[in-house]
């Protein structure tokens, strides 16, 4: 036999994972990867692999000398095809950790069809560095984890498909050429030939466009769609990234919140048998700020935030008359046995942590039966210590963590520190896998120390409420939205709103964020255009798809569920993009790079 063959009419019967006792003492063609090999005294065990599974070959000296030979020169990732025999494993043989544990192929005939190099990677390794996985990522593609995270991805996006087509939507496709509008993180450019000096911008959503599809009329609109923004990485951020992105005409928010909890209810029980409670607890942004620090807070613990503003006030402790004094807060957060479970080092190194989020340090206060104990102790009266212990709920062994500085700086800080605490504690074990939460009442606007102006917290297509409209020109910090987000175990999993559908309201909003009536005809023509004609009220959501499939996988970072992502410099190492480009294809785009 030759090595590098075609298929030379050989047809595949099974793939390997799913050869099942049905077949036994029939032939089959199987194709795949040897995945090991392994010589026991002239018999040789082939382990062949597909995205299936494994199933194990057998090669008898005795039975064919011919073909054992061939066997014994097979390594590592070499692709074969081979007719055999199915049988049961010898008694004591099985291997019940694999589908056909208790089967294998004894080996009649085999092709060569390809030669492998010894891979870079060891295939069944459960630590890699990660940048040797995006390296060959198409060797890392074919280890377990990925196979299923793959997998897993297709399933859930088929059954997105099937729940939102059963409820009337049509999905629609939008473009990927478009033009540029301020939408919140930098756009990717594409410069254009057939216009120059002009240029696209790749869609950071198609937010635009799927209003345009409720005013055509489609009523019920969904896409999962690819979106870029250039904008800094992290782990659960990408370049570019997938969204199942919806919209509903004549809609409020009650129904594409009801519509959007029975798509996740579906899809978590449908994939993975997990019931998903419904409704899902509402939160609105003010209590999500207060009580958690963050506007994508984890429930599925506790260490709330509290505020002591009040009981602090009159401390001797100069750091906190100071924050208060400046407008600043005090608040903490109570750690249950933390006195025991902290030591001095943890709360050392927990001093530091918080100082990366801007705080100025951490104060902290041991909970003891008849006293308490901390070196800020002596800067307070017993009253206050008690009223202390008394709104944070505190009981004997409990440990006090307090922040005092601008009430920002103080809410990350402590959100932050309460997600760490949640992971070195253990705190989430026992808790539900999977927990959904709704965050409401955005404000519509707001105030950008850096460009020291207004600016829309969503996008500024998004509808202030109809009471608070009156405050857009005078009061802007008044405004609500109709905006929500939703939040699973912390992670902001969509976000979406109610939007504008009337041209006048529009604009007012324009200004309000300072788009004037020339800019927002220059930038949004098209959208103020449309609103003329007849716009439905209509509100939508979109959901990351990336995100999703991590989290309902266990994945630390979307990465791990992207088939080729990019590294936190947006690097994609299997291909090296992004590259340079010859003079020609510049000058054809009439662009001179200044080096």
């Amino acid at each position: 036999m030759s090595t590098c063959e075609n298929l030379g009419g050989w047809k595949r019967t099974h793939y390997c994972g799913e050869v099942s006792s049905q077949e036994i003492g029939k032939e089959v063609t199987v194709m795949g990867w040897v995945r090991r090999a392994r010589d026991h005294g002239g018999v040789i065990f082939i382990d062949l692999w597909d995205r299936t599974g494994i199933v194990q070959l057998v090669f008898n000296p005795e039975s064919n000398p011919q073909i054992h030979k061939i066997a014994g020169s097979l390594r590592s990732e070499f692709v074969i095809a081979i007719k055999g025999k199915v049988r049961k494993r010898p008694e004591g043989t099985e291997n019940p950790s694999i589908t056909t544990g208790n089967l294998e192929v004894v080996v009649e005939n085999i092709k060569i069809l390809n030669e492998a190099k010894t891979p870079p990677l060891e295939l069944d390794a459960e630590r890699i560095g990660e940048d040797v996985r995006l390296r060959y990522r198409y060797l890392d593609l074919r280890r377990d984890k990925m196979q299923a995270n793959l997998l897993l991805r297709h399933r859930v996006t088929q059954e997105v498909r099937n729940f939102l087509s059963s409820e009337g939507f049509l999905e629609v496709e939008t473009p990927f050429l478009t033009r540029s509008t301020p939408e919140g993180a930098r756009d990717y450019l594409v410069p254009s030939r057939l216009n120059p000096y002009s240029f696209y911008a790749l869609p950071q959503s198609p937010q635009l466009f799927k209003q345009l599809l409720m005013i055509g009329g489609i009523d019920r609109y969904f896409q999962i769609v690819r979106c870029f923004r250039d904008e800094d990485l992290r782990k659960d951020r990408q370049p570019e990234f997938t969204q199942i992105d919806m919209e509903l005409s004549f809609a409020e928010r009650e129904d594409i919140l009801n519509i959007s909890e029975q798509l996740m209810k579906y899809i978590f029980e449908k994939i993975l048998t997990v019931k998903i409670e419904t409704p899902f607890q509402r939160i609105t942004y003010h209590d999500a700020l207060s009580k958690y620090g963050v506007d994508s807070p984890d429930t599925r613990f506790s260490l709330e935030l509290k505020e002591l503003t009040p009981i602090m006030k009159d401390s001797e402790l100069k750091i906190f008359r100071q924050a208060i004094k400046k407008g600043g807060v005090v608040k903490g957060i109570n750690v249950p046995s933390g006195s025991k479970l902290l030591s001095l080092k943890a709360r050392e190194g927990l001093i530091e942590y918080v100082r990366q989020f801007g705080a100025g340090g951490l104060a902290w206060i041991e909970v003891r039966a008849d006293s308490f104990h901390s070196p800020i102790v002596k800067y307070f009266e017993e009253d206050a210590l008690k009223k202390l212990e008394k709104k944070m709920e505190s009981k004997p062994g409990d440990l006090i963590l307090i922040v005092a500085d601008k009430e920002f700086i103080v809410n990350n800080a402590l959100g932050n520190l309460r997600l760490k605490l949640a992971d070195e504690l253990n705190l989430i074990k026992g808790t539900p896998r999977f927990l959904f939460v709704w965050i409401i009442d955005f404000p519509l606007l707001e105030y950008s120390h850096e460009e020291e102006k207004w600016v829309a917290l969503h996008h500024p297509f998004t509808s202030p409420k109809e009471e608070d409209i009156k405050y857009i020109d005078s009061e802007p910090e008044k405004v609500k939205s109709k905006a929500y987000d939703l939040v699973l175990n912390g992670c902001e999993l969509g976000g979406g709103s109610i939007r504008i559908n009337n041209r006048l309201l529009q604009e007012k909003v324009f200004k309000a964020i300072g788009i004037g009536k020339r800019e927002a005809y220059q930038k949004f023509h098209f959208l103020l255009e449309a609103l003329k004609y007849g716009a439905p009220p209509h509100g939508g959501i979109a959901f990351g798809l990336d995100r999703l499939i991590a989290i309902m996988s266990g994945s630390e970072s979307i990465r791990e569920v992207i088939a080729f992502p990019k590294t936190q410099k947006a690097v994609c190492l299997t291909t090296n993009a992004p590259s340079s480009v010859n003079e020609k294809q510049l000058e054809e785009l009439h662009i001179k790079l200044d080096m």
